[in-house]
């Protein structure tokens, strides 16, 4: 995936696609967009295609696309809202790490039979909750640090884990402080490492991760 970044009036948008020469919304490339608030710390993310079965398009000015990449193709595609990531100054304010929430429909694959044909569908599971790992005061290197096992090797303020963290809409969900979902970090000047895990998707953690180059906090 590409992504290309565009101005549109207050807010910064993100096109993605699967064609880095194309990256605009009317091609057959075109996989979905990152958008940030006026304030560069709350982004909404819009999926190409339907999340699950029945979900309504949002009403944002661009809903053209062409091409299908969905199990039913014969449900009409658009820009869907498929989650939000915010970021928050910590109690230190620039001498801390940035916190960082995100919710994110996660949807489940069902099958079933009609007429002896297995259909798959995708089903609405709820919302995935997740937060960013909180780092540990390194006294030795005097810094902030993460265990990313090898695969972050450049100090970032991008840097960044998310965890699974209980719903306050649900009280029966189960938060997971241990297991890594998405990771990102530095490697070199201009290059950067993602790591993700089921129930995120490829595109989702990608629009994740430009969610941390679009956010005003990141020069913090």
């Amino acid at each position: 995936m590409a992504a290309k970044r565009f101005r549109r009036g207050a807010h910064i948008e993100y096109i993605i696609s699967l064609d880095a020469d194309v990256l605009s919304q009317g091609n057959k490339a075109y996989v979905g967009k990152l958008r940030s608030d006026f304030w560069g710390t709350n982004f909404k993310i819009y999926d190409s295609q339907p999340p699950y079965d029945g979900a309504k398009v949002s009403s944002t000015r661009s809903i053209r696309r062409f091409g299908s990449r969905r199990i039913s193709p014969q449900v009409s595609s658009g820009n869907f809202d498929v989650g939000q990531v915010s970021y928050k100054y910590n109690l230190l304010k620039s001498r801390g790490p940035r916190r960082m929430f995100c919710t994110m429909e996660c949807p489940s694959v069902q099958e079933t039979w009609e007429n002896s044909l297995k259909v798959k569908s995708l089903r609405r599971t709820g919302t995935t909750v997740l937060r960013n790992k909180a780092p540990r005061w390194h006294e030795h290197l005097q810094c902030w640090c993460l265990n990313f096992h090898g695969r972050v090797t450049v100090a970032s303020v991008k840097n960044f884990q998310l965890v699974a963290t209980p719903d306050p809409g649900h009280p029966d969900s189960i938060g997971d402080e241990e297991t890594v979902l998405l990771q990102f970090g530095k490697v070199d000047s201009d290059i950067f490492t993602m790591d993700y895990r089921q129930p995120l998707s490829a595109f989702q953690a990608f629009a994740i991760c430009l969610s941390s180059f679009g956010t005003k906090l990141a020069c913090e």
